[in-house]
Order: structure tokens, then C-alpha cells, then sequence
């Protein structure tokens, strides 16, 4: 007789988790467990986003909440610091480009206005997409099993996110002129910088390079602004991955 394979469940939770405690999830975890047809005794993993993974078995599910008990809680440290500047742009771009972010494990997320954002008729900007964009995180964080959410900032211009972010990081900005990607030192504390479709003003890249910034391609092509920073950001996260620093 072939037995159901069941896979575990991983939710988001937002609040402290200990070993031998019960912890009662909201509706939107309820709905989900649902969804995935959770039963009373299957596994489930939860993610607090601050580090802290528990696993533990669900105790009891009704319509709007389920009670998991925890056997396990492991601690996580921070990955290494890979901070994000993305200009505010196409709300749907911006939310694939923070879902890939996530999975990709960055720890700050930057949306600035560049020159040639002011241009763009649907742009993803103010409270409520700040909500999405958070919902969208949580949900990139329980399907690829991270254990740390980004530190989400509010939108602002350009020059002030760029002063933001200190010399103690290794900060790149894109643009197709700039020296290659490729040999880079990336095992270091790093950000990384993307503009709008367009690209920047001349003005804003040699703003940037005073600030600090280095300017570096990553080819010969025209990507839009979402592929590039998950491209960076890919690029980056393989170099300290391969120097043990994720």
C-alpha cells in the first residue's frame, strides 16, 4: 500500500517561540493550513523572521485558528549584510523584485526616487504597498525556508538613501558603463544599487561615485531594473557563499 507523502508545512509568525510551548496561529494561518489540508499530528515548521525557526506538530485546527505545539527551536544568526537600493517603479516589478530578494536572503530593503521615477504612472509607493510588499516577503520567506525578513524602509530620494548606507560596505551601483561585476572583492559587508527604466541621470551616477558608490556592469545587455538587482543580488550571495559568509 503506497502511503500519502505529505510535505511540512512552514507558516510565518510573528511572535516568541520556545520549546514545549503552544503557539496559536491567526486566521491567515488557519486559511493556509486549510488550504493545505493540515490535519491534527502533521508536522509543521514556523519562522518568526528574526532568526528563530521551530519545528512542531499541529495540536488542533478550526475555521479561524490553529494551535501548534513546539518541539524544536533553532536560532539562526543574520546573513551577512547585503543591503538593496530599487527605485520606485511598476508595483508588480517591485513586489517580484523583493519576493526574489528575499529568497535570495538580502537584509534591507531601500525603495528611493531616482530622477526618471517620477515618470512611471503605477508606482509602488506608500502604506498600503508597503503592506504588500511586506506580505510578499513573508510569503518568499516560508517558501524558501529562510530564517530573517529585511529590514523594509520607507520610500525617499535617492542621494539620502545613498548616505545612508556607510563606508563600512562594499556599495555598488549598476550601470551598463561600469567596470565588470566579474572580480569583484563581494565576500565583504555589500550593497547594491539599481535605477529606474532609463537608467540614472549622469548627475545621480557621478552624485554616487562622490558619495563612494563604484559603478559595475553586469554585461552588455539592457536589463530592466527587477532582473538586474536579482542578478546582483545572485552574484553577490554566491561570492560569500563560497567564503563561507551566509
Amino acid at each position: 500500500m503506497e502511503h500519502e507523502h505529505r510535505s511540512v508545512l512552514t507558516l510565518f509568525a510573528n511572535r516568541p517561540f520556545s520549546a514545549g510551548a503552544s503557539v496559536h496561529l491567526d486566521d491567515d494561518a488557519a486559511h493556509h493550513a486549510r488550504v493545505r489540508r493540515v490535519r491534527p499530528g502533521d508536522a509543521i515548521r514556523l519562522l518568526d523572521g528574526a532568526g528563530a525557526m521551530a519545528s512542531g506538530v499541529v495540536a488542533s485546527i478550526s475555521r479561524h485558528s490553529v494551535e501548534v505545539r513546539l518541539d524544536d527551536v533553532d536560532r539562526h544568526p543574520r546573513p551577512t549584510t547585503l543591503e538593496v537600493i530599487v527605485p520606485v517603479a511598476d508595483r508588480d516589478r517591485m513586489l517580484l523584485a523583493a519576493e526574489k530578494c528575499v529568497e535570495l536572503q538580502i537584509t534591507a530593503w531601500h525603495p528611493v526616487y531616482f530622477s526618471r521615477s517620477k515618470s512611471v504612472a503605477s508606482r509602488g509607493e506608500g502604506e498600503k504597498f508597503h503592506d504588500k510588499v511586506s506580505a510578499r516577503m513573508r510569503s518568499a520567506l516560508e517558501q524558501s525556508g529562510g530564517a530573517w525578513l529585511p529590514r523594509i524602509h520607507e520610500e525617499s530620494d535617492a542621494e539620502a538613501a545613498l548616505q545612508t548606507i556607510g563606508a563600512s560596505q562594499r556599495r555598488f551601483i549598476l550601470d551598463a558603463r561600469g567596470a565588470s561585476f566579474h572580480g569583484q572583492a563581494l565576500a565583504d559587508e555589500t550593497a547594491v544599487a539599481v535605477g529606474p527604466e532609463g537608467g540614472l541621470e549622469s548627475a545621480e551616477l557621478e552624485r554616487a561615485v562622490s558619495l563612494g558608490w563604484t559603478p559595475v556592469s553586469l554585461g552588455n545587455t539592457t536589463l530592466r531594473f527587477e532582473t538586474a538587482i536579482i542578478a546582483a543580488v545572485a552574484v553577490i550571495r554566491a561570492a560569500q557563499h563560497s567564503q563561507g559568509r551566509v
